[in-house]
């Protein structure tokens, strides 16, 4: 994966995996500390200390179409060889909280990618899953721009309606284009 948002993605299909009910994907790009953070925390099944162990090896997978699991392990070398790192924080029963974190401006990061299409993406493909999406922006004099999307209100409004409808896709797209490219546009200004 070439993306952070492929990173994403991929780690929000292992909650969904793990039966989260809510899941919560965050990306704080903070340009005063030169950090990129993303995170993925979910209420789902979580992992007890062996198995949390061994999802850091790329050769572990629980899955039986393939024998090797190279998401996380591939996401901490990433980090890594961006100044950052891989935290993994897990409970049996409770959930899972996958951060990586780079150096915002390192020649090896890797881009941030379409996060609208992986949120958007996200929202369609589980829509019995409670999605939270966090995109933040510090700029260098510290000033923090937010955008939140929690899917409750839109699944409320939308009833029975399904989420794969085009104009349903079109407008709930143009919510996360907009609200991610206003973020950039106020920190270039």
């Amino acid at each position: 994966m070439r993306e952070i948002s492929l990173h994403l993605l991929d780690i929000a299909e292992n909650s969904v995996a793990a039966q989260s009910h809510r899941v919560c994907i965050e990306v704080h790009e903070n340009l005063q500390s030169d950090l990129l953070t993303a995170s993925v925390t979910d209420d789902g099944r979580g992992m007890n200390e062996e198995t949390a162990k061994q999802v850091l090896d790329p050769f572990y997978t629980t899955r039986t179409t393939r024998k090797v699991g190279l998401g996380i392990p591939l996401l901490k070398l990433a980090a890594e060889m961006a100044e950052g790192g891989l935290s993994l924080v897990t409970e049996s029963g409770k959930g899972t909280k996958v951060e990586a974190v780079f150096r915002h401006s390192h020649i090896d990061r890797m881009p941030l990618g379409d996060l609208a299409v992986t949120f958007l993406t996200l929202l369609v493909s589980y829509p019995h899953i409670h999605w939270v999406f966090i995109y933040q922006i510090t700029d260098r004099d510290g000033q923090n721009s937010n955008f939140n999307f929690d899917d409750v209100e839109l699944k409320a409004a939308l009833g029975d309606m399904s989420m794969t409808e085009p104009d349903i896709l079109r407008f709930v797209r143009g919510i996360f284009e907009e609200g991610i490219q206003s973020l950039a546009h106020q920190t270039v200004n």
